[in-house]
């Protein structure tokens, strides 16, 4: 490949050169649509589930990498499924699957809603005044509140599926629906929810 035919590492992971494809084939990528403006230019999605790590060595490239390719990531960072790519790819496909079977709608549009309600708006912090740790309520950043989210579904994934008969793929799509139409009894929501409580008592 020439320099000239190089993708340009500022863009979108997967943005041009994926014109017009699919998202493991099946699922269109655009259209989608934002509930949350502060959010939404940390999530990128595009048809690309794999970019082989194009912008890992750029700080705070992570936001141009798909939210998709992001979560399949996320779900790696355990014990068992630790560089396991393939196999978190596999979970999320049949995931997304089950999730259109349940909801009639496109995944993608699900997990961008589920990663929107369970992102928090507050947390605390732990101010020192002398020797006293005092616990200080403070805003969340827009794109940490997206690495939240996606850590809040990844960590009720691997407990609902963790040593149960529950399959990953089912655990994960549970995880999305319940984000998605912002039920509390979700560990995402739960976990947003209980955050976002303990900030409150700290203001």
């Amino acid at each position: 490949m020439s320099e000239s035919e190089a993708p340009e590492p500022d863009q979108p992971a997967g943005g041009e050169e994926a014109t017009g494809a699919k998202l493991f084939e099946r699922w269109d990528v655009t259209g989608i649509e934002y509930a949350d403006p502060s959010t939404e230019r940390y999530i990128t999605v595009t048809p690309v589930e794999h970019t082989m790590g194009r912008h890992a060595g750029k700080q705070f490239q992570k936001s141009e990498v798909s939210i998709v390719e992001r979560l399949i990531n996320r779900l790696m960072q355990t014990d068992e499924n630790t560089g396991k790519k393939q196999q978190a790819t596999r979970i999320v496909r049949n995931a997304f699957d089950l999730v259109a079977e349940r909801t009639d709608e496109n995944p993608v549009q699900v997990l961008v809603t589920a990663v929107e309600n369970a992102a928090p708006r507050e947390e605390t912090v732990r101010l020192k005044y002398g020797g006293i740790s005092v616990p200080q309520a403070v805003d969340v950043a827009p794109q940490r509140r997206v690495d939240q989210a996606l850590m809040f579904l990844a960590k009720g994934t691997h407990a609902a599926s963790f040593k149960s008969p529950t399959d990953a793929h089912e655990a994960l799509a549970d995880q999305l629906t319940g984000a998605a139409n912002y039920d509390v009894q979700t560990y995402a929501i739960n976990q947003k929810e209980e955050k976002e409580r303990v900030a409150a008592a700290a203001r």
